[in-house]
């Protein structure tokens, strides 16, 4: 019988599941069936695999024989969110993604990191996992995705405002959602409605305004901008811009606030200043987290799948490192469903 031709490789470095299965003739999966015992093969292909694991030196181990299920793949996720009940859902769908996918996760803040820091810190990390996962304002970074992409690491944004066309992107529609939300207001008989805006270093924020406008221009309104508030998706910049908004001479019958957090603190200001929600003023939020069933009374707000978007990240860029083609990128930009919650917290404005 013909023996098999041992693979050209470097010395010293570690046999891969792949080498086995060039030699053998066979598909990495079937490798893995056969070193495992999982599964029916044929006795020649296992003999023929067993030969070639025994010539190469090949010991199987959780790293390399579970290929298909990513095992003992490092992946990261890394944040500079503001917003404990957004950061929450991510926490809990990226969780939920590594433990389906037995990948590890390494999970780190970078809250109090400058450019410079993150740059560096990109650079560091690069060395050691084999994806990263980003959601916003991490993801819209220029300078940290481009660290990333130039040592060959996968990089998955989530919750971005648009396809960037240079990484793998989870997200929903921003604008449509944001269009949705603010046409129901007006459908309802609101034509004086406060916009509380996002942080400007996200696009989201961008394209929920464009959203709130767009439904205005379709309705044939106009916006008052007295009644437009720069927000950074918290709650005390929730609180300022309430305060600014429901000060003024004529103020709004609605607001619109373009997070949940920011929301919650238009009721508390409401409250505090003797007013009725929703019967003196609506309030709308937007991602539905745990901020807009927290209050009283209820959110309306935009469902986004926060959770099940980070849980998807993991699966796309898993998909992305277990690419055997690495010579080209490819990219994957998948928008999910957002959904309109309504609860109690809006109704029809008073008749003046």
């Amino acid at each position: 019988m013909e023996k098999p031709r041992k693979s050209l490789r470097r010395k010293g470095a570690a046999v891969t599941i792949d080498e086995v299965a060039v030699l053998a003739s066979v598909s990495p999966m079937t490798v893995s069936r056969v070193v495992n015992g999982q599964g029916k093969v044929r006795e020649s292909t296992r003999e023929r695999v067993m030969r070639a694991v025994k010539e190469l030196g090949y010991t199987p181990n959780l790293a390399a024989s579970s290929l298909a299920a990513a095992q003992h793949t490092r992946v990261a996720l890394i944040y500079t969110n503001p917003s404990s009940a957004y950061l929450r859902e991510l926490l809990v769908g990226a969780l939920r993604g590594a433990a389906r996918t037995a990948a590890q996760l390494m999970i780190e803040s970078w809250d109090t990191y400058n450019a410079d820091a993150q740059r560096a810190a990109a650079r560091e990390m690069s060395k050691s996992v084999a994806g990263v996962i980003l959601p916003p304002p991490l993801c819209e970074s220029r300078a940290v995705v481009s660290e990333f992409l130039s040592a060959g690491v996968p990089v998955v944004a989530i919750a971005s405002g648009r396809f960037s066309q240079e990484i793998s992107c989870v997200r929903i529609d921003d604008f449509r959602a944001s269009q949705e939300i603010t046409s129901y207001l007006i459908s309802l008989g609101h034509t004086r409605i406060g916009y509380i805006k996002g942080h400007p270093n996200q696009t989201a924020s961008a394209r929920r305004f464009e959203g709130f406008q767009a439904a205005f221009a379709q309705a044939g309104l106009e916006i008052d901008s007295a009644l437009v508030q720069q927000g950074y998706f918290t709650y005390r910049s929730g609180l300022e811009a309430a305060e600014k908004l429901l000060a003024h001479k004529k103020p709004p019958t609605a607001i619109f606030a373009s997070n949940d957090d920011m929301a919650a603190a238009v009721v508390s200001v409401a409250h505090r200043r003797g007013l009725d929600v929703p019967r003196d003023l609506s309030v709308v939020g937007f991602d539905d987290t745990s901020a807009a069933t927290t209050v009283w009374p209820e959110l309306t707000t935009i469902h986004q799948p926060i959770a099940s978007m980070a849980d998807s990240a993991v699966d796309i860029l898993l998909r992305g490192i277990r690419r055997k083609d690495k010579s080209t990128r490819v990219v994957v930009d998948h928008v999910v469903a957002h959904q309109l919650c309504r609860r109690d917290s809006v109704a029809a404005p008073k008749r003046s």
